[in-house]
């Protein structure tokens, strides 16, 4: 059985854009004051249903790159079933089967195990809703 677990959540403003946020030190500074350099997993969750969590890298155009990629794949017009908020906001609904609400994430000596170029990202398509909630929970 594990020594810890420990949560803690996160209130994101996205504001009414679409946006990628990186969550990358959130989740290091959560880790620091729990982890206490033990080894376990970092799980990260939107409890949203038109939010994801990504693991890519930002600020090279990756970001804005997948955000292009999600418009081609689930464009904003009228052809969604779910027809509630701003048009197309059913697509927002699609989005959590592609970029879905979670991630689990090594954790090794209290640290976050990352490839040098990954963040941990919230990705929100949803102009409707400018509040997110974004928990963070480590197991070690």
């Amino acid at each position: 059985m594990s020594d810890a677990f420990d949560t803690r959540v996160l209130n994101v403003a996205t504001g009414s854009a679409e946006r990628i946020v990186d969550l990358t030190r959130d989740c290091e500074s959560f880790l620091r004051e729990v982890a206490g350099g033990r080894d376990g997993l970092l799980n990260v969750f939107v409890p949203h249903a038109t939010a994801g969590i990504a693991v890519i890298e930002t600020g090279a155009g990756s970001d804005e790159d997948l955000l292009a990629a999600l418009h081609s794949l689930l464009p904003a017009d009228d052809r969604w079933q779910h027809r509630h908020g701003s048009p197309g906001h059913g697509r927002d609904h699609v989005l959590p089967a592609l970029v879905p609400p979670h991630a689990t994430l090594p954790v090794l000596d209290g640290r976050l195990e990352l490839g040098t170029w990954q963040s941990v990202c919230l990705v929100d398509t949803n102009r409707d809703n400018p509040e997110r909630r974004v928990r963070l929970s480590f197991l070690g």
